[in-house]
C-alpha cells in the first residue's frame, strides 16, 4: 500500500482519540538537532500567547485484536486497513516538520498482535525520531494498557507527554462493551507513570543531568455516553484521577454512533451538550476549588442542560450571595457565576487601589452578564429582580440560549438545549466560567 493512502486511512482513524494534548513540556533543542518543544506544546489549538499550534496525530495502526462494541476500529468492522513502520512515521514527521507543517507528533495505535508487541513499534518509532533523526520537537504517545511496564518507562524517558485512556467510566461498561479490557490493565500503568514522573523529579533536585520522564504528564479520555453512566460518576472517577494519579487533564468525548449493537445507546448524534457540561465541571475541579459532592449529588447525577454547573451550584447555594465585591476573599470570588480567574486577579489587585464599583469592574474587563445577579458592589446591588431564585434562573436562561452562530426561533419542539452555546464552548476550551 502507498505510503500517502495509509496516510490517509490512519489520520483519518485518529480523530476519536481527544487526549492528544501538550503544554509543559521544555525540551530544547541541541546541537545539529532537529526542532524543539515549548512551554507553550503543540496541538491543534491556541497557545497562551495566541498562537495556532498544530501536530501530526495519526494511529501506527487500525488492525485491532479486540472487539469493543463502541470502536470505529473493532476488529468485527469492515473498514479499510493500514499499518505502518516505525521508520515510515518517522520520516513522515520529520518531511512534514521541514515543510513547516507541523510542531510535533501524536501518536496512538490499535492493538495489533498483542499489547508488548504494539508498545515495542511505538517505542522503535519514538526512538528512531530521538536517537537517529536527533528530533526534539514535541511527541505524545499513547501508551498501551496491558504492555510490559519496562516498554513504557523506555517510552517514557524520550516523549514529552503520555497518554493512557480509561475510555469507559465504570468496570460494568468494560464488561459489557469491552470484555478484552481489564481495568486494572490501564490503572497500573497509570500508576507506574506518576510514580517515575515523581522520581524524575525527585532526581532533577540533586542531579542536573538527571534524565526527564514525561515531562508534560499524561492524560486520560473517557467516553460519555456509550454506556448509561450518569455524570456524578464520571466526575468522581476524574476527581480521584487527578488527586491520586497526578493527571495533567482528562478528556471528554462525547459518543460516537459509528456502530450498531444491543448494547449501545440508540442515539442519532453525539451528546456534546453533555460533554461540554463535563468539561466546564473539569475546569471547576482543577482550578476553581470545587469538589464534585458539590456539583452533584444522588438525587440529581446529571447536569443541567439549561445552565453551566457553577450557575447551578450558584442557585442552590442562594444563602451565600450576594457576595460583595470589595470584601468576599479569593475563594468567594472564584464561586460567583461569570467570574473567572483571570478576572478575580483582576479584581484583587484593583481593590488594593480603591472601592470598586458597577463602573470598574466594566473598565476591568469583567462581563457581568451572570455576575450582576450574585454581587453587590459598595453594598449596592445591580438588579431589580432581587435574589429570587426562580427569576434569577429564568433571566440566565433565557440568555443561555442566545449565540451569534446558533440564532434559532425559540420554539416548543426545538430541542435548543441539546445545542452547545458559543458560550458553552468558550467556557469548556478557555475555563473561564
Amino acid at each position: 500500500m502507498e505510503l500517502q493512502k495509509k496516510l490517509e486511512i490512519l489520520a483519518a482513524a485518529a480523530k476519536y482519540d481527544v487526549s492528544c494534548s501538550s503544554s509543559g513540556s521544555n525540551r530544547k533543542n541541541s546541537k545539529g538537532g532537529l526542532g524543539n518543544s515549548n512551554p507553550f506544546g503543540i496541538c491543534h489549538s491556541c497557545s497562551d500567547d495566541g498562537r495556532c499550534i498544530s501536530l501530526l496525530k495519526i494511529l501506527f495502526t487500525n488492525y485491532c485484536v479486540y472487539d469493543c462494541a463502541y470502536c470505529v476500529n473493532r476488529l468485527s468492522n469492515d473498514i479499510p486497513r493500514a499499518i505502518f513502520t516505525p521508520h515510515e512515521v518517522a520520516a513522515l514527521t520529520i518531511n512534514f516538520y521541514r515543510r513547516n507543517y507541523i510542531e510535533g507528533l501524536f501518536l496512538s495505535s490499535s492493538i495489533i498482535k498483542n499489547p508488548n508487541y504494539t508498545m515495542e513499534q511505538l517505542y522503535e518509532t519514538v526512538r528512531i525520531l530521538r536517537k537517529e533523526y536527533n528530533f526534539n520537537g514535541y511527541i505524545h504517545l499513547k501508551a498501551i494498557p496491558g504492555a510490559d511496564l519496562s516498554l513504557i518507562e523506555a517510552s517514557g524517558k524520550l516523549v514529552d507527554r503520555m497518554s493512557l485512556n480509561i475510555e469507559l467510566p465504570s468496570t460494568q461498561g468494560l464488561k459489557l462493551l469491552a470484555p478484552q479490557k481489564k481495568r486494572e490493565n490501564i490503572l497500573k500503568p497509570m500508576e507506574f507513570v506518576n510514580s517515575k514522573i515523581a522520581e524524575a523529579k525527585d532526581n532533577r533536585k540533586f542531579f542536573k543531568s538527571a534524565s526527564n520522564f514525561v515531562p508534560a504528564g499524561q492524560s486520560t479520555q473517557l467516553i460519555v455516553g456509550a454506556t448509561p453512566d450518569h455524570d456524578l460518576k464520571i466526575l468522581r472517577l476524574s476527581e480521584g484521577l487527578y488527586k491520586n494519579y497526578g493527571l495533567k487533564r482528562v478528556y471528554y468525548s462525547a459518543y460516537v454512533p459509528v456502530s450498531t449493537n444491543p448494547n449501545l445507546p440508540a442515539i442519532s448524534k453525539p451528546p456534546l451538550l453533555r460533554e461540554h457540561r463535563l468539561y466546564q465541571a473539569d475546569w471547576l475541579l482543577r482550578f476553581y476549588g470545587f469538589k464534585s459532592s458539590e456539583l452533584l449529588d444522588e438525587e440529581n447525577p446529571n447536569f443541567d442542560t439549561s445552565l453551566d454547573p457553577k450557575c447551578c451550584w450558584a442557585l442552590r447555594n442562594m444563602h451565600l450571595f450576594p457576595v460583595e465585591i470589595n470584601k468576599a476573599d479569593y475563594e468567594m470570588l472564584l464561586r460567583i457565576p461569570g467570574v473567572g480567574v483571570r478576572s478575580v486577579k483582576k479584581i484583587m489587585a484593583a481593590r488594593k487601589v480603591k472601592q470598586l464599583d458597577f463602573d470598574d469592574l466594566k473598565k476591568l474587563g469583567i462581563v457581568l452578564k451572570r455576575a450582576r445577579f450574585f454581587i453587590t458592589c459598595k453594598g449596592k446591588y445591580f438588579n431589580k429582580i432581587g435574589l429570587n431564585k426562580t427569576h434569577i434562573r429564568q433571566a440566565l436562561v433565557d440568555k443561555s440560549h442566545i449565540s451569534r452562530d446558533n440564532w434559532e426561533q425559540i420554539s416548543l419542539f426545538s430541542g435548543i438545549g441539546e445545542i452547545p452555546t458559543l458560550e458553552d464552548k468558550f467556557m469548556s476550551l478557555a475555563g473561564e466560567i
